[in-house]
């Protein structure tokens, strides 16, 4: 049996773009938001041009450790602390992770199909933004 389901479009794409731009606006923060399929791929990526040029990076990062690990980086925060689970985890592999909150994955009908990221704010103020920004998918 054959299980079909939408993975994550172009046009999802824009749509988590643009709610992600609408939270951070609303919030008053520059922010740079990154997102990526399934597979890794970037499907879309903006930076506020007042964002820190950083938040480029820390925004695909946090994208990257959300899809790899399928779970909101501010999960993980504590998993890579000394004594974690993940402790050696950021510096055992050659993948950009960043376990700083920011990063969310994206499921459609039970299946991982993306995930975003957004730098720029406070760790809490991104992952607010990255949440709000998935649900405008459902």
């Amino acid at each position: 049996m054959t299980t079909t389901f939408a993975p994550l479009t172009v046009q999802d794409a824009d749509v988590l773009l643009m709610a992600a731009r609408r939270a951070a606006e609303a919030a008053g923060v520059a922010v740079s938001v990154t997102v990526l399929d399934a597979g890794g791929h970037l499907l879309a990526f903006r930076r506020d041009d007042r964002a820190v040029l950083i938040s480029g990076e820390t925004s695909t990062r946090k994208a990257c450790t959300a899809l790899q690990l399928d779970a909101p980086t501010a999960d993980l925060v504590d998993a890579v602390q000394p004594g974690g689970l993940f402790h050696t985890l950021p510096t055992a592999l050659d993948r950009p992770l960043l376990f700083i909150a920011g990063g969310v994955p994206v499921h459609r009908d039970g299946r991982l199909i993306g995930a975003v990221g957004v730098g720029g704010g406070a760790p809490e103020q991104d992952h607010g933004f990255a949440t709000a920004t998935v649900e405008a998918l459902t």
